[in-house]
């Protein structure tokens, strides 16, 4: 799978590749789970790409399925990369992102960087 950890900001990332199955079903959100744990990971980093697009529409609940699993087990997830195209489709996803991305367990980011001064900061605050 060429999972790789790395840290940022004093938190473990598991970071995955952009290439492999796409989450499409709940259950799947427990093999994430089961690596983060395995390798002690604060945050799973999942690439948009490896999301089926069922999880941008939010009438499938995949996302809230999938989301609420991470947040039973303690493991916080960022989705990196492009999510615009769903954005301008449905403003109940424009407001989801809104409102996870002030949170501390879920983050949508254009980028690694992005994600990576968005933890910074959060951890900065703290």
């Amino acid at each position: 799978m060429n999972e790789r950890i790395s840290i940022v900001a004093g938190q473990r990332v598991l970071w995955l590749p952009e290439l492999g199955e796409p989450i499409a079903r709940e259950s799947q959100a427990n093999d994430l789970i089961g690596s983060a744990w395995n390798q002690q990971a604060v945050w799973v980093a999942l690439p948009v790409p490896r999301v089926h697009e069922d999880f941008f529409r939010l009438e499938t609940r995949l996302a809230g399925a999938v989301l609420q699993k991470f947040v039973n087990y303690g493991i916080k997830l960022a989705l990196i990369g492009d999510v615009s195209p769903w954005l301008e489709r449905s403003k109940a996803f424009r407001d989801f992102v809104r409102e996870t991305n002030q949170g501390g367990t879920f983050w949508l980011v254009d980028d690694v960087a992005a994600f990576e001064r968005k933890l910074s900061a959060t951890v900065a605050r703290v």
